[in-house]
């Protein structure tokens, strides 16, 4: 390990921790999406903000340090939104997650703390090859998805997706099945699949293992990407699939084609939702018809009264383990396995 550098959990698919590269600067005209890139701090930004290593693990600052990340965008609804494009002369970006995407901040919610803040020092080549995220995919057969999947949806970012997957997938172990973990979209993070690792998925996968640093790419180009990573999945032969859609379907991560990739194989829709119009306006643009609402919206009864009556789905609020037999009662009749 080269520890020169910090290596974010966006270099987790590369080689660069462990073998040699060459720092070269390149003019923006150059630059692209998916670029491993060297920044070093300039601004660590508030005292509680962290990275994300290759393995998952979050490591502090302590200052004046360098790191390897990917260029790349996010458009968060709740916190911040950035891209590389907006890169100025000065080339100073910020760390616009903890896993290493860069890029210039265009937006930022009051509620969230200063993002650390960066200055470009170069890209990493080998030779005369400039490193991306796409160096480092072995290229992949390309096969029918046939996996049945339980799918999360939600209306926002943070409104509990990832938190439901984890309790669907430990349900489905507890019977004995393979389970196989997927994000097919959003911003990366490791963290958000490594919590389905964690209670007991036996393979877990995102737009990351197929080269994107977030999943605001090309429609066209995000399609292949999509193949290649349900074919990942397919390879894995799993009884069934957990698979989130990150941050909502209504935002510029191409959760629309997502979705419509996998829609013959989705046997339940998990929806978790920040309020209960939220629901109604999902359902409506999306045609997908809930088996579960769950998340904030389902906290209290007013909450599960009014998505019951407004969209006539229904909500468990699966946090509370009162909702235990109802969930496995809904999986069974949905997936076909007994739970």
């Amino acid at each position: 390990m080269n520890y020169r550098y910090i290596y974010t959990s966006l270099t987790r698919i590369s080689d660069l921790a462990e073998k040699d590269f060459v720092l070269r600067q390149l003019p923006k005209e150059q630059w692209g999406t998916g670029d491993y890139i060297i920044g070093k701090i300039l601004d660590a930004g508030s005292n509680t903000l962290s990275l994300e290593l290759p393995n998952g693990r979050m490591r502090g600052i302590i200052g004046g340090e360098s790191i390897v990340g990917a260029l790349g965008e996010r458009f968060a609804t709740l916190e911040a939104t950035g891209t590389w494009r907006e890169v100025g002369e000065d080339l100073t970006m910020d760390v616009l997650t903890g896993a290493g995407l860069l890029g210039k901040m265009t937006s930022k919610s009051v509620f969230i703390p200063n993002m650390m803040k960066i200055v470009y020092v170069a890209h990493a080549f080998r030779g005369e090859t400039k490193l991306t995220m796409d160096s480092f995919m072995e290229p992949v057969k390309e096969i029918p998805f046939k996996t049945p999947v339980v799918l999360f949806v939600g209306t926002s970012m943070s409104a509990g997706k990832t938190t439901s997957a984890r309790i669907v997938t430990n349900l489905l172990k507890h019977i004995g099945l393979k389970v196989v973990g997927a994000k097919l979209t959003g911003a990366g993070r490791y963290k958000d699949i490594l919590a389905m690792k964690d209670v007991g998925a036996d393979a877990v996968m995102d737009f990351v293992d197929v080269g994107l640093p977030s999943s605001i790419y090309p429609r066209e180009k995000y399609q292949q990407k999509l193949r290649q990573l349900l074919s990942k999945i397919e390879m894995e032969k799993a009884d069934i699939g957990v698979i989130e859609i990150g941050a909502s379907p209504l935002e510029p991560y191409n959760g629309d084609i997502a979705i419509n990739a996998i829609r013959k194989q989705i046997k339940c829709v998990i929806l978790s939702a920040s309020d209960p119009y939220a629901v109604h306006g999902l359902m409506k643009a999306f045609d997908i018809v809930p088996d579960i609402v769950t998340g904030i919206s389902t906290n209290t009864l007013a909450g599960r009264k009014m998505v019951e009556e407004l969209c006539k789905v229904k909500a468990l609020n699966l946090i509370d383990p009162n909702t235990t037999d109802e969930l496995r009662r809904i999986l069974s009749s949905t997936t076909g396995f007994s739970l």
